[in-house]
């Protein structure tokens, strides 16, 4: 029996790899010695400033606009409870499990580092959360996105406290006293500060920006891979993915690596080598011709992100916080604006990759552009439609990812009586992302699976190795060319080897060194 993977919370932090591990992976979670040391010493600190005369903020202010009244301590524990419970006001279906997971852990990894001012019972409680399974339900819509993801925390703060609402590991909502006494855990009572400190952060953004990163490393060597398949296809020539032709004269190191994948997947073609001498056309359409400019940005678009992922993912964001020297002090760094921007960045360039692969696909199923291929790909054209609607929801795809692409951060609403008068949005710039992915995802389904059918119709021409080893798989899940039959399972079929990355696994040995 396989053991689950482990991730250790230190005051290093946590990486990008801990995070899918944690959220996708059920990894369990350890937290070093010194952690606990540190969040003791630290709270001793936030106990004294708690009893002290003088007011300081969230310890014993209110918050937000109501942040100058001054709360008696017998108030104190209340006041956690009716943070908690009056921010945890979000609206719309549940998000995804791993996102729950990915934006628990990341609260977490702050917790560990001091700075926030809470007891170990806090971050020990959460992370027994996380351990046991337990997950709990945070609704799509509550975020702006400045002073971070309050609504998503706070519905997990909720269940930290033993209220609200929580599923299983099986996913199967039950009542939260149940699944803490299961688990062995106990509620936590939380004390002073310790209600800001759960729920001020961009832990949700930044885990859906982590998984979406993992996400489209992959898609972008398939879109390689399926453009490769389509240039074939199209008896077009790989001579434009030479690598003279790219680093050298237009240094974009996306581009030169897509190039590259490319170049590789082509070697040894069959079909490349029909018609290498006695060709009539002198360049190939845009769509194949560019495709290493169009991935290769958005591989540069990528990199980009990843850097600001990697700077967010090494930050310690609470509001107050607790600086090395004491001093509990207000700051602004929960806004979103740095994550959301890279958010809406990368759907833009998620729905030009869609875009390009599209008409690569549609070039497939035209006789007057296709050289030769039967219209539609269809068996007898006329009497059966082919490849014709696969297309048609290819493209409906591209038209969502397009109006997806549209940022959610140019936009404002102001709220909390304007004290919060500029906010990110990038909770919702993630949502959208995410749905950009996965629209990404089955475009490059579509296009492998017609373009593996009109590779098996250049028969008994031969794809290269590359690319045969992609129709190999696909073969195994959906039939070659023939009569009309029941697309959508097949489409489906295409989709799910790319989500589980069987397809990915398959070009790991034709990937250039």
């Amino acid at each position: 029996m396989a053991t689950s993977p482990q991730v250790t919370l230190d005051l290093a932090g946590a990486t990008a790899d801990d995070v899918i591990a944690v959220a996708r992976h059920e990894a369990q979670i350890n937290i070093a010695p010194q952690v606990l040391a540190e969040l003791a010493s630290v709270r001793a600190h936030i106990d004294a400033l708690a009893s002290a005369d003088t007011p300081v903020y969230g310890i014993s202010t209110g918050f937000g606009a109501l942040a100058t009244r001054h709360i008696a301590p017998e108030d104190r524990a209340k006041l956690q409870r009716s943070l908690v419970r009056s921010h945890a006001a979000g609206m719309g279906n549940p998000v995804e499990r791993e996102v729950v997971r990915a934006l628990m852990f990341l609260r977490a990894k702050t917790l560990a580092s001091g700075r926030t001012g809470v007891r170990p019972v806090v971050l020990e409680t959460m992370v027994g959360l996380l351990n046991a399974g337990i997950t709990p339900v945070v609704r799509e819509y509550g975020s702006l996105g400045c002073s971070g993801d309050l609504a998503p925390l706070s519905h997990c703060a909720l269940v930290l406290m033993g209220e609200g609402a929580a599923t299983d590991r099986d996913g199967v909502q039950r009542p939260v006293p149940e699944l803490f006494a299961e688990a062995g855990l106990t509620p936590v009572e939380l004390a002073e500060k310790e209600g800001l400190a759960l729920v001020n952060g961009t832990d949700g953004m930044l885990g859906q920006l982590l998984m979406a990163l993992a996400d489209l490393e992959e898609l972008t060597d398939i879109a390689d891979a399926t453009a490769a398949m389509s240039v074939e296809a199209q008896l077009g020539t790989d001579q434009v993915f030479r690598s003279q032709l790219h680093e050298p004269l237009r240094p974009h190191p996306g581009q030169g690596r897509s190039a590259a994948n490319m170049f590789a997947f082509l070697a040894d073609s069959p079909i490349v080598a029909s018609h290498r001498e006695g060709d009539g056309r002198v360049q190939d359409a845009y769509s194949l011709r560019c495709s290493p400019q169009v991935t290769g940005a958005v591989r540069d678009t990528i990199a980009h992100a990843r850097l600001v992922a990697t700077r967010e993912l090494a930050a310690t964001i609470d509001n107050p916080v607790v600086l090395p020297s004491g001093e509990v002090t207000s700051n602004g760094n929960f806004h979103g604006a740095p994550v959301a921007y890279v958010l809406d960045f990368l759907a833009i360039a998620v729905a030009d990759l869609g875009s390009i692969a599209e008409r690569r696909t549609d070039r497939m199923l035209d006789p007057a552009r296709s050289r030769d291929l039967p219209a539609f790909l269809a068996d007898d054209p006329g009497v059966d439609s082919g490849m014709m609607i696969a297309q048609y929801t290819q493209a409906g795809l591209v038209a969502e990812n397009k109006r997806l692409a549209v940022p959610a951060s140019v936009d404002s609403i102001p709220s909390s009586a304007m004290q919060e008068d500029h906010v990110s949005l990038g909770w919702h710039a993630a949502r959208k992302l995410r749905t950009s992915v996965a629209n990404l995802r089955r475009i490059l389904a579509v296009e492998m699976l017609i373009a593996g059918r009109a590779l098996d119709l250049r028969k008994p021409l031969q794809p290269g190795p590359a690319t045969s080893d992609v129709l190999e798989l696909l073969r195994t899940k959906v039939q070659g060319p023939g009569e009309d039959r029941f697309l959508s399972a097949e489409l489906e079929a295409a989709d799910e080897l790319l989500a589980t990355g069987q397809v990915h696994r398959v070009l790991q040995a034709h990937l250039p060194k």
